[in-house]
């Protein structure tokens, strides 16, 4: 039986030093029945220059937008113009392990599971070198699981496109991957670890506490406006994603 095809969802805006390191993880996957799917939201770094090396790669299709539309449209865009049965998503500053797609497919096929994640690595910058720490995840969550322990990592996801359906990222400042997740998990669905470190998570100096206050701003709106978590169920959320974090993380 040949391997299913697998469709590699990549936004980017302005990480034109990382989009190489990204986009080779790919290439070397041990996995070779895939298309990568990169959506430049109107870049003004080198990321073009960099998307250019790779225009003539039949498995890569690369799409310059002619205005900033946001992550969320960038990742609308990719689902939509992709075919595949799987959809795989990747941040464009993050990069996979080279057995990634073959050891997670495999996993996802066995099992018929339609909603997959798996460990990683964060990494960051501190005093010229890199500190890297991995992540022991959860087993499996259920929408009210992950309203308290929202772990799963994007640059780790693959979903099935029938479980997708007509879900899609809503346009917000922050956080609209998180809501995502909850959608698809607030219809009975389960997300379910593949027990493999297999990404590499980069977090960058905007992404760090920087981040936090409005992060949990958004949080509290989201839970409210779209998940319709009571007052105490939304502390309740807040507290558990923040403990969550720090175990992540530590202090950045």
């Amino acid at each position: 039986m040949s391997s299913p095809a697998v469709d590699i969802i990549v936004p980017n805006f302005n990480k034109g030093n990382f989009l190489e390191e990204c986009i080779s993880s790919v290439l070397k996957q041990s996995y070779d029945n895939w298309k990568l799917y990169i959506i430049d939201d109107y870049s003004n770094d080198n990321s073009v220059e960099i998307l250019n090396k790779y225009a003539d790669k039949e498995k890569i299709n690369i799409i310059i937008l002619k205005k900033n539309k946001g992550p969320s449209f960038c990742r609308n865009l990719g689902v939509r113009i992709s075919k595949s049965e799987y959809i795989a998503f990747l941040d464009s500053d993050d990069y996979w392990s080279k057995d990634k797609l073959k050891n997670q497919i495999a996993f996802m096929l066995k099992n018929n599971f339609q909603f997959t994640y798996t460990d990683y690595t964060s990494f960051f910058m501190k005093n010229k070198s890199y500190l890297f720490k991995k992540t022991k995840l959860k087993e499996n969550f259920n929408f009210k699981e992950f309203t308290r322990n929202s772990s799963i990592n994007s640059s780790t996801m693959v979903l099935t496109r029938k479980i997708i359906k007509t879900h899609k990222f809503k346009k917000m400042q922050l956080l609209e991957d998180y809501l995502f997740k909850c959608d698809i998990l607030k219809k009975n669905n389960i997300a379910t670890k593949l027990n493999n470190n297999l990404a590499y998570y980069r977090i960058l100096p905007e992404n760090r506490s920087s981040n936090r206050i409005m992060n949990l701003v958004w949080l509290w709106k989201i839970n409210s406006k779209f998940n319709n978590l009571t007052i105490l169920d939304n502390i309740r959320s807040i507290l558990g994603i923040m403990i969550n974090s720090l175990k992540k993380y530590g202090f950045k």
